[in-house]
C-alpha cells in the first residue's frame, strides 16, 4: 500500500521535503512500536528488540513529489552512549528501493538527534523504504526526513519539532473533537478498565483512553505481571466483581511458562467492547489538558501511530495512568519520593533449545564478569532467578523524565548477565534468551493528593475511616536496591530487595483517597492515589487498584445522579455509595433453563453425604434448598472427605427421574471457577450402586452442568464425585427432575 505524505512545497521547482514517521510504516517487520517515552523525546519510535538476533526489516512505500537529489536525516540515537559505553549496539541501515545508504545509523550521540544520512538520488517518485537492523540489540528510529533544501536543519526540540511534524504530515493545528462524555478514564490498566466498565454499567457515557494496543497495563501480555491483592471481602463482598471478570483463569509463573496467552488480552478487550456506553480509544496517549477554574474541561489524546490529536470533553475525569499523567497536566497537587522510590522492571526469561547456542559478547552492557547476580550462584532456584521481579532499577532517578534511561539500564543488566553466563561462565550451553519486555512494569512515580493522604501509620494502627471502601490484601512492600548486588553500581542498582512490613489485613482504604483535593472533577485509581510512599507499598497491587476503579465508577454514577463533584459524595451520599458497593456492578453468572422437564424431586429428598466440612456453616441441606445464587459462596455445601466423596438423595417411595443439573465451583467476584471435574450419577439397585447411563463425566469445566437421560426409577440416588481441583467438592445445588408431564402422587 502506498502512503502519501504532505510536502513542504507544492511546486516542483521549489525545495521539496518529505517526512516519514517510523511508527507510520505499513510493515513493522520484527521492529516493535514504542510509545512509552514520547512525552520526553517527542514521538513514538520503532525499536529493534531482537535479543541479540537482527529482526526483520520494517518497510513502507512513499510517494515523493518529484525525482531528484535529496539530503537524508534520520532521527535516532546511540542508546549506550549515555554511559560512555563502548560500541554502538543499536546500529541499523536505511534502504531506499533496496539499496542501503552508506551511513550506518544509531552510532553517534547519546541524545535523540537528526543524524546526517548523506544524499540519495530519487529516480522514481514511488519509493520503497526499509529499516534494516544490524544487531538485534535495541536499535531505534523515530523518523526519516528527505529534503532538497540543503539549508534545512530539522528542529530537535519542542515546541518547534511538534509544529514541524504537524506541517509536514498535514495534521491540523487544533485537536479534532472526539465527543463529550460523562466520564473520561485515562489509562487502561486494571484500575482504569474497572472504572470504565463500572461507570458504563451504571449508565454513564464513558471514554476509555489507553496508550497501548492492549488493556491491563502490567497485567497484559506486554509486561506479564499477574494480579495480587484482595477483592470480594466482607462486609463488601461485591467490591471486586469486575476485577474477577478481567482476571486470568490460569496462574502465571516466572520463566518461560510466563507466556503471553496467559494474560488473555482479548478477554479484557471483549469485556470493554461489550459495554455499549464505552468508547474505547487504544493507542492514544493523553499529553495535554484543558483546564479552567480548577476543572478539567477536556483531555487531549494523540494517536501514537498517525499523530492525530483528539479532544475528549467530559464532566468528570479519572486518572488511572499510574504516573498521574492527566493530573500533572491539569495542575493537580502531587508528591513524588526522590530518591529511594520503587523502580521499574523489564521481565525476561530464557529457554532450553536442546542444542548448543552462542551469544555475542556485549562489551557495551553492564560488566558482570566478576559480579554476583541472581541465577549465577544458583541461589533463587537457579535459572528461574533470571529475569524475575527483582531485576528492577531506577530507585534514585526521576522515574518519568529518565524513563528511557531506566528501561535501557534494565536492558544493559539483562544483556550483561547473559553475556557473563554464556561467555564467561560457559553456563547454560543450550539456552537462549527467549523473551524480554520492552514495555516497563512500573511501581511508583507521582501520587496525586486527595482530602485524605493514607499513611503507613494508618495501616499499622488499623485506623478506621467511615468511608473505607477498598480492601488491601498485600503487606507494605517497598523495593530498594539490594545491597548484596549493588557494589560497583552504587546509585544505579539493578537488583531489588523487597522490604516487608506486616499490618492487620484487610485494611479498608477511604474513598477520600480517590479524588484530587484541588482539581474539582478529577478522580484517580491505581498506584497514583492519595497515599504516602510507604502506604503505596500496600495499595499499589492490581487487584486493589481494580477495586479502586470500581469505586470510582460507582462514585461517578452518584455524581451524575445528584449533580455533584467527587468531594460531594462524602459525606452527603456515603450511604448511596455503600448501597452500590453492596449490590456490586459485576455480571451475575447465568443459570440456564433446563428445558422440558417436570418437578425437581431433589427438593423433597432426605440428603446424606460422605461428610460435611462444617455442618453449621455449610450443611448438606444447601445442596437442595433451591438457592443457586453462585455469587454467594456461603450458599454452597463443602465436603469434608477428600475425593471421592458423595451426596445421596433418598425418598420413602420410588421416584421417576429423567434429568439432572449440578451447579458447583467457587465464586471469585462474579467469575465462578473450579467446578467438580469427574463425577457420575448412580442409582441403588439390587443392593449395589449402578451408574445412570449418560451421566458419567470427566474433565468437566461447566459451572452449570446438566443432562437428560432415559427415565429411571429409584428411591436412592447419589452424585459420586471422583476428582475436583483441590480434592474438596463445592456444590451450590443438585436438581433431579421428573419427566415432563408426569403426574406425581
Amino acid at each position: 500500500m502506498i502512503h502519501l505524505f504532505l510536502f513542504a512545497a507544492l511546486a516542483a521547482s521549489e525545495p521539496q521535503t518529505v517526512l516519514v514517521e517510523a511508527e507510520q510504516f505499513s510493515d513493522f517487520g520484527g521492529w516493535v512500536h514504542d510509545s512509552q517515552f514520547m512525552d520526553q523525546m517527542g514521538s513514538p519510535f520503532l525499536l529493534a528488540h531482537g535479543l541479540g538476533i537482527p529482526v526483520a526489516d520494517a518497510a513502507t512505500t512513499v510517494e515523493f513529489p518529484a525525482s531528484g537529489t535529496y539530503r537524508v536525516w534520520v532521527r535516532t540515537r546511540n542508546w549506550v552512549a549515555t554511559w560512555n559505553a563502548p560500541g554502538a549496539p543499536g546500529r541499523f541501515q536505511v534502504l531506499v528501493d533496496g539499496r542501503s545508504l552508506e551511513t550506518v545509523f544509531g552510532t553517534e550521540n547519546a541524545l535523540w538527534h537528526w543524524q546526517d544520512g548523506g544524499r540519495v538520488e530519487i529516480a522514481q517518485r514511488t519509493v520503497r523504504l526499509a529499516l534494516r537492523d544490524l544487531t538485534g540489540f535495541a536499535g531505534r528510529c523515530d523518523a526519516l526526513l528527505f529534503t532538497t533544501d540543503e539549508r534545512l536543519a530539522p528542529p530537535n526540540a519542542e515546541p518547534e519539532m511538534a509544529g514541524f511534524r504537524r506541517r509536514l504530515l498535514g495534521l491540523p493545528e487544533d485537536p479534532e473533537p472526539a465527543g463529550e462524555f460523562d466520564l473520561v478514564v485515562v489509562g487502561g490498566g486494571i484500575a482504569g478498565t474497572c472504572a470504565a466498565i463500572s461507570a458504563a454499567r451504571l449508565g454513564l457515557q464513558v471514554a476509555l483512553v489507553q496508550d497501548r494496543p492492549v488493556l491491563g497495563g502490567n497485567n497484559s501480555s506486554e509486561v506479564r505481571v499477574w494480579l495480587q491483592g484482595a477483592r470480594n471481602i466482607a462486609p463488601w463482598p461485591r467490591v471486586g466483581d469486575v476485577v474477577a471478570e478481567l482476571e486470568q483463569r490460569r496462574t502465571a509463573h516466572y520463566g518461560p511458562d510466563n507466556k503471553a496467552e496467559l494474560y488473555e488480552d482479548d478477554k479484557k478487550l471483549d469485556l470493554v467492547r461489550a459495554e455499549k456506553n464505552i468508547r474505547l480509544m487504544l493507542d492514544c496517549r493523553v499529553n495535554a489538558a484543558e483546564v479552567r477554574d480548577g476543572r478539567i474541561r477536556a483531555a487531549i489524546a494523540q494517536d501514537t501511530y498517525s499523530g492525530r490529536r483528539h479532544r475528549l470533553a467530559g464532566r468528570w475525569f479519572a486518572d488511572c495512568t499510574g504516573d498521574a499523567a492527566l493530573g500533572f497536566l491539569a495542575g493537580a497537587e502531587y508528591e513524588m519520593t526522590l530518591p529511594g522510590h520503587m523502580g521499574r522492571c523489564n521481565l525476561w526469561n530464557v529457554i532450553d533449545t536442546g542444542q548448543s547456542t552462542e551469544f555475542p559478547r556485549c562489551e557495551w552492557a553492564l560488566n558482570l564478569a566478576d559480579k554476583p547476580f541472581p541465577g549465577r550462584s544458583k541461589d533463587l532456584q537457579g535459572i528461574l532467578s533470571l529475569g524475575g521481579w527483582y531485576w528492577e532499577s531506577g530507585f534514585d532517578h526521576e522515574p518519568i523524565a529518565k524513563g528511557e534511561y531506566i528501561r535501557d539500564w534494565n536492558f544493559r543488566a539483562m544483556y550483561g548477565a547473559w553475556d557473563a553466563l554464556k561467555n564467561v561462565d560457559r553456563a547454560y550451553p543450550n539456552h537462549k534468551l527467549n523473551w524480554a519486555a520492552h514495555i516497563s512494569g512500573k511501581r511508583e512515580s507521582r501520587r496525586l493528593l486527595g482530602d485524605v493522604v493514607l499513611t503507613k501509620e494508618d495501616l499499622l494502627d488499623s485506623k478506621q475511616f467511615p468511608d473505607g471502601c477498598v480492601p488491601t490484601g498485600w503487606p507494605i512492600d517497598l523495593h530498594l536496591a539490594d545491597p548484596k548486588y549493588e557494589k560497583g553500581f552504587e546509585g544505579d542498582g539493578f537488583i531489588a530487595k523487597a522490604y516487608y512490613t506486616q499490618y492487620p489485613r484487610p485494611y479498608w482504604i477511604p474513598y477520600r483517597c480517590f479524588y484530587s483535593r484541588n482539581i474539582a472533577n478529577l478522580f484517580m485509581a491505581g498506584r497514583d492515589i492519595s497515599v504516602t510512599h510507604e502506604a503505596l507499598g500496600a495499595t499499589r497491587v492490581m487487584r486493589t487498584g481494580g477495586c479502586m476503579g470500581e469505586i470510582v465508577g460507582m462514585a461517578a454514577a452518584i455524581c451524575k445522579q445528584h449533580g455533584l463533584d467527587p468531594r460531594g459524595v462524602y459525606p452527603e451520599y456515603l450511604e448511596a455509595l455503600q448501597s452500590l458497593m453492596t449490590a456490586g456492578v459485576g455480571r451475575p453468572v447465568p443459570v440456564p433453563e433446563l428445558g422440558n422437564v417436570g418437578r425437581n424431586v431433589a427438593r423433597t429428598a432426605v440428603v446424606v453425604t460422605s461428610g460435611d466440612k462444617d455442618p453449621d456453616c455449610s450443611p448438606a441441606a444447601l445442596v437442595h434448598d433451591g438457592l443457586a445464587d453462585v455469587r454467594r459462596n456461603e450458599l454452597r455445601w463443602l465436603s469434608h472427605a477428600r475425593t471421592p466423596n458423595w451426596v445421596e438423595f433418598g425418598w420413602d417411595r420410588p421416584q421417576r427421574i429423567a434429568a439432572a443439573r449440578v451447579i458447583s465451583g467457587y465464586c471469585e467476584g462474579s467469575q465462578v471457577v473450579e467446578p467438580i471435574e469427574s463425577f457420575v450419577l448412580q442409582s441403588f439397585e439390587a443392593g449395589d450402586w449402578q451408574d445412570v447411563p449418560g451421566t458419567d463425566t470427566a474433565e468437566n469445566r461447566e459451572v452449570v452442568w446438566q443432562v437428560t437421560f432415559d427415565p429411571i426409577t429409584a428411591s436412592r440416588l447419589r452424585l459420586l464425585v471422583r476428582t475436583t481441583k483441590i480434592d474438596v467438592s463445592r456444590i451450590w445445588e443438585v436438581e433431579l427432575y421428573e419427566p415432563a408431564g408426569l403426574i406425581s402422587p
